[in-house]
């Protein structure tokens, strides 16, 4: 099976918020320092409203991508016929770079239970999930974007590491991953893995967009919120992933305590500066 191939980089990107919906229209990408924007795509499976009307504006100035949160690709059944006829509708109306979702299941039989729910790391689970990525990239006829997910809990069933994991469904099913490495470094953190052991395992014609954004540190873990500005040893680990992976599609995530625009985008400045640097590195060596 031939890899996919991987899209040139759009640069660095945000995702688009509703409050910053007025700080974008009509501006370009040059004038307000945002090269492309990420958008959750449930926010936008309704027929009308503000926010297609919103998005239909935006859109024509600044290239989108879209990324979902229910698709519920690990789960038995997969994502459902409607789910996937709805986003296909989104995608024909929005034509994005690429889509992605998260490697994580979301409910059964039906329910969708709201949150991103971690998966065994057994060659079963694999299974079911390549055959679900198969199902979806058909439909669709464009390859998905996978991410991995943060995590707090473990499966005494668990065979294989998570990255062996990831590496395995992105290969047999000829899909591609989103990385998040702040997921990693959480994930790290609460299980007590090497994140470079995860960066050295991943296949580097995979690996088509990274996700920057902050945690909360509780007593006994930390946990992805969204709600905090990247943090120190995050830099430090995106760095060592564009090291291996080269100049990936970069977009900080900030889904609650959201700031101005202006703040972000000095946020997603430090991130093409670490991207300069270690572009400069690679051509160096």
């Amino acid at each position: 099976m031939s890899p996919p191939l991987l899209q040139p980089s759009p640069g660095f990107g945000l995702g688009l918020r509703p409050s910053h919906y007025h700080d974008v229209l009509g501006k370009t990408p040059a004038q307000i320092g945002v090269d492309w924007f990420e958008i959750l795509s449930e926010n936008y499976l309704v027929p009308g409203g503000k926010p297609l009307s919103m998005l239909d504006r935006i859109r024509q100035d600044f290239p989108m991508v879209m990324h979902g949160v229910s698709m519920s690709i690990g789960s038995p059944e997969g994502p459902s016929a409607d789910y996937l006829l709805a986003l296909k509708k989104l995608i024909d109306r929005v034509q994005p770079l690429w889509i992605s979702d998260h490697l994580c299941w979301t409910g059964i039989g039906g329910k969708n239970l709201h949150d991103l729910l971690p998966l065994p790391y057994t060659e079963e689970a694999v299974a079911t999930v390549v055959r679900n990525i198969r199902r979806v990239q058909d439909f669709l006829e464009r390859p998905l974007l996978l991410e991995n997910v943060s995590s707090y809990v473990s499966f005494n069933a668990d065979r294989l590491t998570e990255w062996d994991f990831v590496a395995a469904v992105a290969q047999q099913s000829d899909s591609l991953i989103l990385l998040d490495v702040n997921n990693i470094y959480v994930s790290s953190v609460n299980h007590g893995f090497d994140p470079q052991a995860y960066l050295r395992a991943l296949p580097t014609h995979r690996v088509q967009q990274i996700h920057l954004a902050g945690h909360s540190i509780e007593q006994n873990c930390i946990i992805d919120t969204h709600d905090q500005a990247v943090a120190d040893p995050v830099w430090a680990l995106y760095a060592d992933a564009l090291r291996r992976f080269g100049p990936v599609a970069t977009l900080i995530e900030r889904d609650d305590n959201i700031p101005p625009l202006a703040e972000l985008v000095m946020e997603l400045d430090r991130a093409r500066q670490v991207g300069a640097l270690v572009l400069a590195e690679r051509e160096a060596a």
